[in-house]
């Protein structure tokens, strides 16, 4: 099944049923008001979003063209956004180019932070930049959303309570990171509105690709209008979702709608496959040659993250981005 939520209707926006095939959407809100309402109530409404998604299938719905203009990210908004770096390639990279050894327990525990969630970009909104020396910055991950999370669920019950999956581009500010994590207080500043895939997708839609904590297929990420990256989503991945599920969930209960992100999708051989971010790019750069060339972003580029299935459809639909002066 794969919703996604219409921009009109309020900050939640207006639930819809889309195509497999990506090609018609149909209202959803004779089910549930929002897609917020669907996840706090799962169990209850699931079987009956998947009858009008088997009646859209069946051409049996009013529907719509598929119009991603349209809608808002899946969840517009959410009670918490925690997102992870579960690709320890890519810490590896950040941290050799830094001259810092990894942490003790990097391969045992999960690293997490908490963002913004009380408003999320849209997949195909601008992407405001409102100074050029902030380093802006693009990160294609997977995310997924959850259920109702118990604190101290383990990580084999973490795995049910994963409910849909989605794309995100957590967008950075790499500037002004540098100085808040001197604080050691974390990031806030340097982690504007994220934005997630006009799409997101029950379990069951990936098929053989999913197998219960990663999603076995390349993200693809073309910036500028070309290739950038192919990133292999399910290889050198350290802690898959229910690992940080139940990291996240150590200490407290987790509410349905929780978004957790897998933090940047790296593979170890990024000179193969690419990278997914700017800063992974700068980091090789500066391994290598002593500095960095690759510019961060400017009003007028574009960053576009999709993921095909084995038929070539896309799954979730792209986020696809132009940065804007803002």
């Amino acid at each position: 099944m794969k919703l996604a939520s219409l921009k009109s209707g309020g900050r939640d926006g207006t639930p819809v049923v889309v195509s497999r095939d990506l090609s018609r959407m149909a209202l959803a809100t004779s089910v549930v008001p929002t897609l917020r309402d669907a996840i706090e109530n799962w169990g209850q409404v699931a079987p009956e979003l998947q009858t009008l998604s088997a009646q859209l299938e069946a051409g049996k719905l009013d529907s719509l063209p598929y119009d991603p203009t349209t809608l808002a990210s899946p969840l517009p908004r959410a009670f918490q956004w925690a997102d992870g770096s579960a690709y320890l390639s890519h810490m590896r990279l950040v941290r050799k180019a830094r001259g810092v050894e990894m942490p003790a327990n990097s391969q045992t525990d999960p690293m997490l932070y908490q963002g913004g969630s009380d408003a999320f970009l849209g997949p195909v909104d601008p992407i405001p930049c409102v100074d050029t020396d902030w380093g802006l910055d693009f990160e294609g991950e997977i995310a997924v959303i959850t259920d109702d999370v118990p604190m101290g669920c383990s990580t084999e019950q973490a795995k049910s309570h994963i409910k849909l999956i989605l794309l995100c581009n957590d967008i950075s500010l790499r500037h002004v990171m540098r100085p808040e994590l001197i604080k050691g207080f974390g990031f806030f500043q340097s982690k504007p509105a994220s934005a997630f895939s006009p799409i997101c997708v029950t379990p069951d839609e990936l098929g053989k690709a999913w197998t219960g904590g990663r999603v076995n297929l390349p993200l693809l990420t073309t910036y500028n209008g070309e290739d950038y990256g192919r990133v292999h989503a399910g290889k050198d991945l350290t802690f898959e979702f229910p690992d940080l599920i139940a990291h996240a969930a150590r200490t407290r209960d987790l509410a349905a709608g929780t978004i957790i992100g897998s933090g940047t999708v790296s593979n170890e051989d990024h000179d193969v496959v690419g990278s997914n971010c700017l800063a992974e790019k700068r980091m090789i750069e500066t391994i290598r040659d002593g500095n960095a060339a690759t510019r961060f972003m400017q009003p007028g580029d574009t960053i576009r993250f999709e993921m095909l299935g084995e038929d070539g459809v896309s799954i979730f639909g792209a986020i696809d981005q132009t940065v804007v002066a803002g």
